[in-house]
């Protein structure tokens, strides 16, 4: 009794439409003219706004208004009841609405000025089986809920679960872009959404045992079944090894997250930041504080294995050093002082060189003298000065001023060129004055 009553809560035969109507009600949604052909129209522009600008409220708006699902649902219809007169029509409006969409995206993405990919086109080029699970789960929902009388709000929830437009959309982006990996990991969402949302809606029909289409042979059925299989099965096989590197990924993941939370501590240094790239098997660590040691670096790294985390590539790098910042202080001031000692010195060498210069010229007119005396024997002193004559205008003149004392003073007068060019060859000069006491 109570499997009976429980049977009886499962059961959707009381609340099922009659088939008449659901035929009627599919066949409607798989065209595309008047409404349902602008409604798509619409859904692709917003649908490319929303990913262009990464607004997850403007992409589910698109996936609610999207009237893709009808004829995918009509797909699903028509080969559970071999009625391949509309699995045509299906089809056709179909391969419609997808060209639609890529040449609209493509369009759209390449006179659009934000061409940067966001995070939502990004998720949407990484499908795997969980996705064929969503579009199951998806389809299933859908035809059950057409099926019923009671169709509440299942059909928007279904379009937002399995989410037709933003592939298709994203799969424009690749082609405008020239992304290819976009492209094709795109698409191929966009394909196990379409093929699974079909299926389920095929076991459900069949399951429910509509009408099956009359004057149909068995080959015809026997091949559409085949077609089906053989489709579900290359859709799915490549979904599932993409789902078994999601996995291995996000295990790597957490094994490194733990890794870097339990084992990373290095005395005298602290964490600044880590990376972790699961692709690549690569974890990224940037310590700040004293220069690590290579031995600590090593420990680290070998503690790695007792997280399964064989064959990572451990990167340790030092964001900064203390010890090399006081080593870099040091040699600025080493630097400094070095500089401050050389100009010391230059000044020093300047003030002996200036030193020497005065006590020689202190000495200078006993030289002269000296040097004189055998040539004109009448000279009986001799001074030298350095002096600046201004003129009337303020410049300043330079000259070197000798002063001659005379036994002969005539004499010495009669002789001064003569003396004037002796002077300024020995003093290497041309402004020299003599004066003759």
């Amino acid at each position: 009794m109570d499997l009976q009553k429980l049977w009886h809560k499962f059961n959707i035969k009381s609340e099922q439409e009659d088939y008449d109507v659901i035929h009627d009600t599919v066949e409607k949604g798989i065209f595309f003219k008047g409404t349902n052909l602008w409604i798509l129209i619409f859904a692709i522009l917003i649908a490319c706004v929303g990913l262009n600008v990464n607004s997850t409220a403007v992409i589910i708006g698109a996936m609610l208004i999207s009237p893709l699902m009808g004829p995918i649902l009509g797909v699903g219809y028509s080969l559970a009841t071999y009625d391949f007169r509309l699995l045509r029509k299906s089809l056709v409006n179909f391969g419609f609405a997808v060209a639609s969409g890529l040449i609209a995206s493509t369009l759209y993405f390449l006179v659009t000025p934000l061409d940067e990919a966001h995070s939502e086109l990004l998720a949407r080029t990484q499908p795997n089986i969980y996705d064929v699970i969503i579009a199951l789960a998806g389809g299933l929902a859908g035809i059950v809920a057409l099926s019923s009388k009671q169709k509440g709000n299942v059909i928007p929830g279904v379009a937002i679960a399995t989410a037709l437009m933003p592939p298709l959309c994203t799969a424009g982006y690749g082609l405008a872009s020239g992304t290819w990996n976009y492209f094709f990991g795109a698409f191929y969402l966009f394909t196990i959404n379409t093929v699974f949302i079909a299926v389920a809606t095929l076991v459900i029909v069949r399951l429910l045992k509509y009408p099956i289409w009359q004057g149909v042979d068995e080959n015809m059925k026997k091949t559409a079944n085949r077609w089906v299989s053989v489709i579900a099965t290359v859709t799915i096989l490549p979904s599932i090894y993409f789902g078994y590197i999601l996995v291995k990924q996000e295990r790597f993941t957490r094994n490194a997250q733990s890794f870097i939370r339990n084992e990373t501590h290095i005395e005298g240094d602290y964490l600044l930041k880590s990376d972790i790239d699961p692709s690549k098997r690569l974890i990224k660590l940037i310590y700040g504080g004293r220069l690590i040691a290579e031995e600590a670096k090593q420990a680290v790294i070998n503690k790695a294995k007792h997280y399964d985390l064989t064959g990572v590539e451990i990167n340790i790098q030092q964001g900064f050093s203390l010890e090399d910042e006081e080593t870099g202080e040091n040699r600025l001031a080493i630097n400094t002082q070095q500089a401050e000692i050389n100009r010391l010195r230059a000044d020093l060498g300047r003030t002996l060189q200036l030193q020497d210069s005065l006590n020689q010229r202190k000495h200078l007119g006993k030289q002269l003298l000296q040097e004189l005396k055998p040539l004109y024997p009448e000279i009986t002193s001799c001074g030298a000065a350095d002096q600046v004559l201004y003129d009337d205008s303020l410049r300043a003149h330079n000259y070197f001023t000798l002063f001659l004392g005379s036994s002969d003073r005539r004499k010495t007068l009669s002789n001064q060129e003569k003396l004037a060019e002796w002077f300024q060859s020995r003093l290497n000069t041309d402004s020299v004055k003599i004066y003759v006491e």
